[in-house]
């Protein structure tokens, strides 16, 4: 029984992987016209689809959404009862079927050519009235479905797949960036993923910072106030000059000599290493790691002499968990 189980899963596996290879082989210009519609599109994209496709209509969307394409589904029964209000002719539509004759998308695509609506058809039947009707037909091939051959496994697989493709073409042609992206997934592991320095650097009277020309006793006096194991070294401008880590403060101390009279200037490090605001926290992390460092200053935009923040790496790992 186990092993036939395995067979079974194996078998849906091998045709959704055939379907996909098929399809692989149907993008066209047809899907170049698509892409190139929905970038120029100054209002909303909107999908529907029937049973299964439905449901792969919906997550369709909810990619383009993420990916920075405003867009909703809407209920193909409840089209029929109101919802087609909630299309203008501003929109693009994209009806997903593939056999193309649900009966019930016959009265949205009767509204679409009324209104002039622009319509995309993810269809596999070229004989079929979405077909015909629709201003650009991405092709989902004929492939074999599993369960008897007639469970939507393979089609639905091969809509989502050029869904998939539609959204991340769109997303690279509008040079979506990472940090867009985190604008739309603020919470959950994705939003840790793409959180920057900005988001966890301590700010303003939490930096602690002192003036070159300070001297070593009350450089101690900060570091204890602080307690994150280094100062900011800054000018009477407030430009950043160098670091001081309590590393710095341990090797003078094995010298065996006074030092609360010494020159903080003279023991700092003058090359630190500092992050732009928007650098990705794993990418400080990283780099932290490399370094054998626990702190890290962060500047704004090309000024990296003006420090704005800073980072622990405590605070890092905590975030980041």
């Amino acid at each position: 029984m186990k092993n036939n189980s395995i067979s079974a899963g194996k078998r849906v596996i091998e045709l959704q992987i055939k379907a996909l290879k098929k399809l692989k082989n149907l993008i066209d210009d047809s899907y170049s016209k698509a892409v190139n519609k929905i970038i120029n599109c100054r209002s909303k994209v909107i999908l529907c689809g029937v049973g299964k496709s439905g449901i792969i209509a919906s997550k369709i969307s909810a990619t383009l959404a993420s990916v920075g394409t405003p867009s909703f589904t809407v209920s193909a029964n409840d089209c029929s009862h109101g919802d087609l209000g909630r299309i203008t002719k501003e929109d693009i539509l994209i009806l997903i079927s593939n056999s193309g004759n649900t009966n019930e998308l016959k009265n949205i695509i009767k509204f679409a050519k009324s209104y002039k609506i622009f319509l995309i058809g993810i269809v596999s039947n070229k004989n079929s009235m979405l077909y015909k009707a629709a201003n650009i037909n991405l092709i989902i091939p004929e492939v074999e479905e599993s369960g008897h051959g007639i469970v939507p496994t393979s089609s639905t697989t091969a809509q989502l797949s050029i869904g998939d493709a539609l959204a991340i073409a769109i997303m690279e042609r509008k040079k979506f960036s990472k940090l867009d992206f985190k604008k739309f997934h603020p919470l959950g592991s994705l939003g840790n993923k793409l959180k920057t320095a900005q988001d966890l650097m301590l700010t303003k009277n939490r930096i602690p910072v002192i003036n070159e020309s300070q001297k070593m006793k009350k450089a101690i006096k900060i570091i204890n106030q602080k307690k994150l194991g280094f100062l900011v070294i800054v000018n009477s401008d407030g430009f950043t000059k160098g670091v001081f880590t309590d590393g710095d403060l341990k090797r003078l101390i094995r010298k065996n000599i006074k030092i609360d009279h010494l020159k903080i200037k003279n023991y700092m490090s003058k090359k630190p290493y500092c992050v732009e605001e928007n650098t990705l926290a794993s990418d400080v992390l990283y780099q932290m790691n490399k370094r054998k460092i626990t702190n890290v200053l962060v500047y704004k935009k090309k000024n990296k002499l003006k420090t704005v923040g800073v980072i622990h790496i405590h605070d890092l790992l905590d975030n980041l968990r």
